[in-house]
């Protein structure tokens, strides 16, 4: 994000508020590209709606985007967003899972959830995860804009299942994108028009957490060695602080031909401590 401010205000407002909107911040034929790819997904693939009430059974989801066309790359490498999850988490992060959120008319309300309480932690904690809710249509209360409790990942408990809470619609118009932490109280809205509401999820988690798609898995080794380097990165070919996800000490980006891109924390242990015997004995 080229604005230092404006992305410090924006982390400030996910960690006091729990969201924020990047209005416009995608280009509208970008925008259009996207939709486009969904429906050539639909199309050629057969894709259909989802199979479970809280995924939405007038809902399009199609999983593991990254491997339906180039379009998608752009989407986990967005400057502004990108710029923000990685000032909530940290620059080391990873994306944790990519999907489609089209909600078709007639899609009830999802139940008000939290995406981290699966995980046994007590609360509040400090942010696991960012989900970016990419608009590529307007986001408006009769369509199911996204719904959300703000303050609510402040909160020491998660939301009871079906329960009713009082919620507010995250209103926004096409080519927005809402970043969220993900421990916030949220669900998608009812959609009681007579159209689709368009949306893309770009959920970041922090680099010492498991993802929640297994893209070294799901994503064709040949199809990885063409991302961008940091795409690559982002979908788990990478060591967090120089640790967590090595293979025998080594980077696993070098598994796609790429040279590593940094030392294991031990190596750079031993690099500190010659260092620093250098420093107070340079003669030897």
């Amino acid at each position: 994000m080229s604005n230092p401010e404006q992305l410090l205000s924006h982390a400030a407002r996910i960690r006091e508020d729990g969201y924020t909107v990047l209005e416009r911040a995608i280009e509208p034929e970008l925008v259009e590209a996207l939709k486009t790819g969904l429906q050539r997904i639909e199309r050629e693939h057969g894709a259909g709606y989802a199979k479970t009430s809280f995924e939405g059974l007038n809902t399009l989801r199609v999983n593991n985007l990254l491997v339906h066309g180039e379009v998608f790359w752009r989407v986990p490498l967005h400057e502004q967003a990108l710029a923000i999850a990685e000032q909530v988490l940290d620059r080391e992060l990873l994306l944790s899972s990519f999907c489609s959120l089209v909600l078709g008319p007639g899609q009830a309300a999802q139940p008000m959830h939290e995406d981290t309480q699966q995980i046994p932690l007590p609360r509040p904690h400090v942010a696991l995860s960012v989900n970016a809710i990419w608009a590529l249509s307007d986001f408006t209360e009769a369509n199911g804009a996204t719904r959300v409790v703000p303050g609510s990942h402040r909160f020491d408990r998660a939301p009871e299942y079906g329960k009713h809470y009082d919620s507010v619609a995250a209103t926004m118009p096409a080519g927005s994108i809402m970043l969220f932490d993900s421990a916030l109280w949220h669900g998608g809205g009812a959609n009681t028009t007579g159209e689709r509401r368009w949306a893309l999820s770009c959920y970041y988690c922090a680099g010492w957490i498991r993802q929640q798609e297994n893209l070294q898995l799901g994503i064709p080794r040949e199809l990885a060695q063409r991302f961008p380097r940091r795409l690559q990165e982002l979908c788990g070919y990478s060591v967090y602080k120089g640790q967590w996800g090595h293979i025998d000490n080594h980077d696993p980006i070098e598994l796609l031909g790429r040279e590593r891109g940094q030392r294991m924390v031990w190596e750079a242990t031993d690099v500190a401590l010659a260092r620093r015997r250098e420093a107070t004995n340079p003669g030897g």
